[in-house]
């Protein structure tokens, strides 16, 4: 019963992206349906690198492509990180509202939660430090950097 739910789920992500990107003329290719897939499955933010690994046979060239028109359309999210490799995820609408864990010395991304009295001080703290400038945050994104445990 999980195994036909979760595959329920990822049909359905799949009809969200297609839709999405057909409101941007963009079709929904077997290599943009990959690197979801991938995605999805990863776990964790993935990488060019990761994508080459796992995908071989989609060129690099391919999956940049496909990941800035994923990411234009508002499917993926790039998290910048302290290393020279950017890391892409599912949007946060498409999942849930997280934070990250970023190792300066492997470059390995940790998605995070944090307990919602937490999640509620934190933005609490967002909107006392904005309305100081009259900023009107829309959201917000809480990268941590420093070193992973197989790192230290």
């Amino acid at each position: 019963m999980a195994n036909t739910e979760a595959h329920g789920l990822l049909d359905d992500l799949h009809d969200l992206v297609e839709t999405r990107l057909r409101r941007v003329d963009q079709r929904y290719t077997a290599g943009r349906r990959a690197i979801i897939d991938l995605i999805v499955t990863a776990g964790n933010p993935v990488s060019i690198a990761d994508i080459a690994t796992r995908l071989p046979d989609l060129p690099r060239s391919s999956a940049y492509r496909n990941l800035v028109d994923l990411e234009s359309a508002g499917l993926v999210r790039r998290i910048v990180g302290h290393d020279e490799f950017a890391r892409f995820e599912l949007a946060e609408d498409l999942t849930e509202h997280h934070h990250h864990l970023l190792c300066v010395a492997c470059g390995k991304v940790i998605d995070i939660t944090l307990a919602a009295g937490l999640e509620r001080n934190v933005s609490e703290a967002i909107e006392e430090i904005a309305s100081v400038e009259g900023f009107r945050p829309h959201g917000h994104r809480l990268d941590v950097l420093g070193v992973c445990g197989a790192c230290a």
